[in-house]
């Protein structure tokens, strides 16, 4: 369990993350509409040295950035559980990062390894509980103690 005060070190946290996450690496981000799924992102891509800025993939599902390693930021929440109606595999096993907002709508449709981020809110600030599913994540989650 994390705990941040505010955006700032929500975007930092997410940023240490980033700049430890490698080509193929899968993370979901849960967390009730608000709760800073898209500035948790922000960081991520910013560990990823990517220097555009992140806008919320919403209305347009995926969204593409260049850095480090390409990150992919896709929003399920209006497909639902119907991951077909995008290639999802090509996200998933392409040449960058993934991580997808709502990502447990489609959780049973992801491979077995991957790296769960669940945003609640806690006063102003938000409470973050890291999942890893297999060892690789299991390990990353020990790095960022």
């Amino acid at each position: 369990m994390y705990k941040v005060n505010n955006e700032s070190e929500l975007i930092d946290f997410g940023e240490k993350i980033g700049s430890k996450l490698e080509l193929g690496d899968i993370l979901i981000l849960t967390g009730d509409l608000g709760t800073g799924k898209t500035t948790l992102t922000k960081g991520l891509a910013r560990g990823l040295d990517i220097g555009q800025m992140i806008k919320s993939p919403t209305y347009t599902i995926v969204r593409e950035y260049e850095g480090r390693l390409p990150l992919y930021h896709l929003d399920v929440y209006r497909i639902g559980d119907d991951p077909d109606s995008i290639d999802l595999d090509t996200f998933l096993f392409g040449d960058g990062v993934t991580v997808i907002e709502w990502g447990e709508l489609i959780e049973h449709h992801l491979p077995e390894n991957y790296l769960k981020v669940t945003i609640e809110v806690d006063g102003q600030g938000r409470r973050l509980s890291l999942t890893g599913k297999g060892p690789k994540y299991q390990e990353l989650i020990g790095e960022l103690t």
